[in-house]
């Protein structure tokens, strides 16, 4: 892994397959690392000849945002927001769609095919758009375009989003309950989860994060974020939507609007499948996106 320094920014990449000359870029989710875009989904990209490149958003991972600004782990989401917004966000999701761009030129790659989960699907949206010179196609997963009219996130899972989480450093076991429950709860219905698994990431995760709290400049970032139906429809590269049935934090029909909005795209619907990427799905979503590539997807 190596990192690169862009203004106020320390960004965590890794590239797999070197030596293959088409790029997919693989953009992570809301305070999710560029480890879970599993290294053996990466090596399955790469086995159909593509570079692949994962990293860490600003604020998570081994990734940096260089604030003066102390944020609180002590309060409630609500709380923070509301003392932090009176003083502005820190940054857009625009500006973390820049940081891929950035990261692109920092790495001499002119064009690149983009997938994003989540809100890294929101990023690749805004890439699309303002970017299409860079973007050769788009893979947009279990992600939302913003639309206000929208359904809302499962009432549980937004309170367990929002709760005050146990300190990762003093109370390293019941955090880890936490997340792991978390999880599970937006795995979906279609695959099995498994806990142990999960909990292994967790801590891998906690190994690797440089930043605390930094999720909620990130959410901050989706909070202020303005919807504009103009953007998707902007959007000229080849694209694929997929989505699973069960997604309890982005309702399907946020995935269908996607598709609906941008000219030409794909819509894939997967029964069973949460706000998460089960390892069953691995050879079905890179497939995909090949095709979305290649232009040869059935559907």
């Amino acid at each position: 892994m190596k990192t690169v320094k862009m203004n106020d920014v320390e960004l965590c990449y890794e590239v797999f397959g070197e030596k293959n000359s088409d790029v997919i870029v693989l953009i992570p989710g809301l305070g999710s690392q560029m480890i879970r875009w599993d290294t053996t989904f990466c090596d399955l990209l790469v086995e159909k000849g593509f570079r692949v490149i994962r990293f860490d958003n600003r604020d998570s991972g081994s990734s940096v945002f260089n604030s003066k600004r102390e944020i609180p782990s002590d309060k409630r989401i609500e709380e923070i927001f509301a003392m932090l917004s009176k003083e502005g966000i820190s940054y857009s999701l625009m500006e973390m769609a820049n940081d891929v761009i950035g990261l692109l030129n920092h790495l001499n790659i002119e064009k690149a095919h983009i997938a994003g989960r989540s809100m890294g699907g929101i990023i690749a949206q805004l890439l699309g758009s303002y970017y299409p010179e860079r973007v050769l196609s788009l893979t947009i997963i279990m992600s939302t375009s913003m639309n206000p009219s929208l359904p809302k996130p499962d009432p549980e899972v937004m309170a367990m989003m929002t709760q005050v989480s146990a300190d990762p450093v003093l109370q390293k076991e019941e955090y880890l309950r936490e997340k792991i429950r978390f999880a599970k709860k937006i795995s979906g219905s279609g695959y099995i989860f498994d806990s142990n698994q999960e909990k292994a990431l967790l801590e891998e995760e906690l190994i690797r994060s440089r930043t605390k709290n930094g999720i909620i400049r990130q959410l901050l970032a989706m909070a202020s974020f303005q919807y504009n139906p103009e953007v998707p429809k902007k959007i000229t590269a080849p694209t694929l939507i997929i989505h699973g049935t069960d997604d309890l934090i982005f309702h399907p029909d946020c995935g269908k609007d996607i598709a609906d909005s941008i000219p030409g795209a794909k819509w894939l619907l997967i029964e069973g499948m949460g706000h998460f990427i089960p390892r069953e799905l691995f050879d079905t979503i890179s497939e995909s996106m090949v095709s979305i590539i290649n232009k040869k997807l059935p559907y």
